[in-house]
């Protein structure tokens, strides 16, 4: 006897809803603004970075952002302060990857 067959002796009245499964996109679920987002190179003690910044939605959205442009590259980063810190000089694809989402980038610095 299973779970679903322990609830329903428990609960003879109760029917059973089909669930929904929605499988959202990133893409969906990101907030797309109009102001572009500045994509700089920096050095800090002696190793290069790249910091995204200017995103005016949601804070959860931009960790998500940040996670899934981690995950892409493959190297480490952080959410710090309002930006997006990642390990590495990657501007380039970072910016391509951005444009397919939607966003507008706009590069500064190097």
């Amino acid at each position: 006897m299973d779970l679903k067959d322990q609830l329903k002796n428990l609960f003879p009245d109760h029917e059973v809803q089909e669930e929904k499964e929605e499988i959202l996109d990133a893409k969906d679920t990101l907030w797309i603004q109009d102001d572009p987002l500045i994509c700089k190179y920096e050095k800090r003690k002696g190793k290069p970075i790249t910091i995204i910044e200017g995103y005016t939605g949601a804070t959860q959205d931009f960790k998500i952002l940040a996670k899934e442009i981690k995950q892409l590259l493959g190297v480490g980063g952080s959410f710090k302060n309002e930006q997006i810190i990642i390990q590495g000089d990657y501007r380039t694809q970072i910016m391509d990857y951005l444009k397919d989402k939607g966003f507008k980038t706009k590069r500064v610095g190097g």
